[in-house]
């Protein structure tokens, strides 16, 4: 947990070392010096290196300062809520009703904001038709390209194949909006199962 700085009459030292508003440096000077040119500017004096000898401290409107930078620690809250991964698992001959429900998993996914990991299982002989794999993979991306592209392209893996879907900067940026709001993003119909709270989920395969 970060400590807030000194302000004004909270520094201590006798004699600071200034920097002015624009990045200017001052050199050192008497605190009560400090304090009279931060008056005389309608600003704040704020210790910005306590452990510098003298310390260093800067004129700054020192509500603005804490507004920005609470500003900043949300954005990178919302950065680490990109990186999660959803994963979801098809088999290359999946029936027609599971497809279009692990579908719509796919695009509540996208719509939350997060990338999908999507990996086709292939099972005894299934592994001499990878064509299988890449040809439902690529039909899904065609599908939910309003909201998402290949960020990874098929690749295969074992007895594994998989891809990467992520969200459009615009599909994204609605979902963090939404968050923001309080509002959950608009879900289709299909797949409308609740989701397990890790950074990396995975649906059960359907069934051939």
């Amino acid at each position: 947990m970060s400590v807030e700085p000194r302000v004004n009459e909270q520094i201590r030292s006798r004699e600071v070392r200034l920097v002015g508003p624009e990045g200017e440096q001052v050199g050192i000077v008497p605190l009560e010096r400090a304090l009279q040119l931060a008056a005389d500017v309608d600003l704040d004096l704020v210790e910005v290196a306590p452990m510098a000898r003298p310390p260093v401290c800067k004129l700054m409107d020192f509500g603005k300062f804490k507004y920005e930078s609470a500003l900043k620690a949300r954005e990178s809250r919302r950065n680490q809520q990109q990186t999660v991964i959803k994963e979801m698992k098809l088999r290359p001959k999946i029936d027609p009703h599971d497809y279009e429900t692990k579908k719509g998993h796919v695009v509540r996914f996208l719509k939350a904001g997060d990338k999908v990991k999507v990996t086709i299982m292939f099972r005894g002989r299934e592994q001499s038709r990878p064509e299988l794999g890449f040809r439902l993979l690529r039909r899904l991306s065609e599908e939910i390209s309003e909201l998402g592209f290949v960020e990874a392209s098929p690749k295969q893996d074992g007895r594994n194949m998989i891809m990467v879907l992520a969200p459009h900067r615009a599909t994204k940026a609605a979902a963090v909006a939404a968050a923001e709001t309080g509002r959950a993003p608009r879900e289709p119909r299909e797949g409308d199962q609740a989701e397990a709270p890790a950074a990396v989920e995975t649906a059960d395969s359907a069934a051939e």
